[in-house]
Parts: C-alpha cells; structure tokens; sequence
C-alpha cells in the first residue's frame, strides 16, 4: 500500500493574498516595466521642450506611444528623485524600451546634440536660414526678434538691430529652444569676447561699442589674410577721420538682397543708408557677424596712413597711400584682369 504526501490546502484568505499578489504584479510590471503598446514603428521621435515640467512630459511620452501610463512616470520619477531633473532634447525611443529605461535616458540627457558652426561674416539672414535647416528655429520669428525693442534693451544694444551681435561660433543646441534662447546665447557669447577690457579701450577710443562692432563687421567681410586685418582697418579709421567716404563694397551688398555676382557701377550708385560710397561715415550698423581677430582688429588698428586697398585676386590686398597709386593698382590686379 503506498502513502502519498500532500500540502495542506491553503486558507483563503492566503489563497486570496497570493492571486492579489499575483494579479497586482501582473498589473505592475504591465503599467511600469512593460514596453508600451507596439505599433508599425521601431523607434519614436520626441521633442522635450526646455523648462517642461515633469506632468508635460508624461502626457507627450504617452500621447507619442512610448510609455503606457502618465501616471506610472510620475510615480516612478517621483520615487527616484528626479521628477525635476528630465532634460530636455530631441529623443528616439526604441520600440520596447520599458518604462524605467525611458527615465533614465531622460535623466541623462541622452537625445540629440545639434552642433551647429556659425562661419565668421555670417549675416543675421544667414544664421537664420542656417538655423531653419537644422529645425531649431523658425526663420521669419528669429528675424523678428532682432529687431524687438525688448531684447535689445536687455542686452543693452545702442542699434536697431542685434545684427552684428550674434558671435560667430560653433554652438551645441538642442530642439524645443526657443528662438529667444539661441539669440541670448549667441548674443552671451559676444559678451564674452566683448568684455570690460574691450568696452574700456573703446572708451579709450572715444568709440561707442556700436561703432567698434560695425567697423569690426566691416573688416570681416573685407579681410582673408589675418595680417591685413589691422591694415584694413587703419584705412577705414584714415578715411573717417578725414571725412571721405568709407566706399565698402559690402555696405553694398548688404543692402542689395540676396545679391550674386560682380558689383557695377549702377549697384554703387542704388540709394541705401548702407551704401558707403554715397554716405559718409559709418553705416547705420553692422552689417554681419565679426569674429574675435575682426573685434580686436577694430579695437587695436595698425599705425597707418594708408586710405585704399584693392583685392589682389589670391586672398590679400594691395594697400595705397594716394589715389594715383590706388588706380595704378586697380589697373595692375583689376582690369587686366578682367580683360
């Protein structure tokens, strides 16, 4: 005769803890470890936008299909400390990332960097359209904004314009940034360069820092050769102080839109506050985006008398003190040339 050995059955109220145990983690894991819902996508594209509290990001995880539950995230992020720390930035979620994995990309930061080069000389319409094609701003607004009477008495721009003021540079930027933002940025950069030292040797000077910066632009978009700098704008400083017009033909072309190919004569002559060769003095401001050597150039010009330079045609100038040798240069590098 054989024995066989059994459990004592379970008491209900056991049986019944144990099924709730069950069905409870059964439930958690679904709503909190489980992956959300699949669907015909294996990665999802997410935009956290800066200063979006931890609320808003649940709603736009779930809304995206990344996350099965607003208030799993919550829950979570509040249990690990960091429901104020998620960062913003442009993510990809994989399809079946659970919930925690989620979390923690958004702990650390782990989206999308746009890295994006500002090329010295670069006009504001320039860095705008630069901008627009990477997605990281809307071009009309950020024009827009250059010229609000607001920010520019925020950064404390005598202008009308920020134009100028937006430094040259290589920048991390990440999408949701307001367009707000990246100027302030850009405009904390020139800041940087353009410091109490600068600011005090333009005083010096008897310089506004407007003035220094559109003369700075100007040597920008005049100069290749980094030694000419200095030269160039010694002639634009010789030509103020003796009244004559500064004749820069990107004056011109910054007044001419979206202008491509040689000057002529009847471009020098098209009436616009920026055309030099008409007015005397400077232009109403800068006409683009002038790096550190184009800053210090304007600052610290070479002792100098000279009042013409032409272009040689291989990146330098050919500089002059009178207009007899600033023509006999101009036949020599200029029209045999074109000729």
């Amino acid at each position: 005769m054989s024995t066989t050995l059994s459990s004592p059955p379970l008491p209900p109220r056991a049986l019944t803890l144990c099924l709730c145990l069950l069905v409870g983690g059964g439930i958690l894991w679904y709503i909190m470890g489980g992956p959300a819902p699949s669907t015909n996508e294996t990665t999802r594209a997410v935009v956290i936008r800066p200063q979006t509290g931890a609320f808003d990001i649940a709603r736009t995880l779930k809304e995206a299909r990344v996350i099965r539950s607003r208030f799993a995230f919550l829950a979570v992020a509040v249990a690990r400390g960091t429901q104020r720390h998620l960062l913003a930035g442009e993510y990809e979620f994989a399809s079946g990332l659970n919930l925690l994995e989620v979390i923690r990309r958004l702990e650390q930061g782990k989206g999308f960097v746009h890295q994006v080069t500002i090329p010295e000389g670069f006009a504001a319409q320039q860095i705008a359209e630069t901008l627009q094609k990477k997605g990281l701003v809307d071009q009309k607004r950020f024009m827009g904004l250059l010229r609000d009477r607001q920010l520019l008495a925020r950064y404390r721009v005598d202008g009308e314009s920020l134009e100028g003021y937006l430094f040259p540079d290589t920048y991390r930027l990440v999408k949701g940034l307001s367009e707000e933002a990246i100027i302030g940025r850009m405009v904390q950069r020139f800041g940087e360069v353009f410091g109490p030292a600068e600011r005090a040797r333009a005083m010096e000077m008897k310089m506004s820092v407007a003035e220094v910066v559109t003369i700075a632009s100007l040597i920008e978009r005049e100069a290749m050769a980094e030694e000419e700098r200095p030269l160039i704008s010694a002639v634009f400083y010789n030509r103020l102080r003796l009244g004559m017009p500064l004749q820069s033909d990107p004056t011109v072309l910054y007044s001419l839109s979206r202008f491509s190919g040689k000057l002529t004569r009847a471009n020098l002559q098209a009436p616009s506050p920026y055309n030099t060769y008409l007015h005397r003095g400077l232009p109403p401001g800068p006409i683009a985006s002038p790096g550190r050597a184009s800053v210090m150039a304007a600052l610290h010009p070479a002792s100098s008398r000279y009042l013409y330079f032409v272009s040689k045609n291989d990146g330098t100038h050919a500089f002059s003190n009178t207009l007899g040798e600033h023509n006999a240069m101009v036949r020599r590098y200029q029209i045999r040339r074109a000729g």
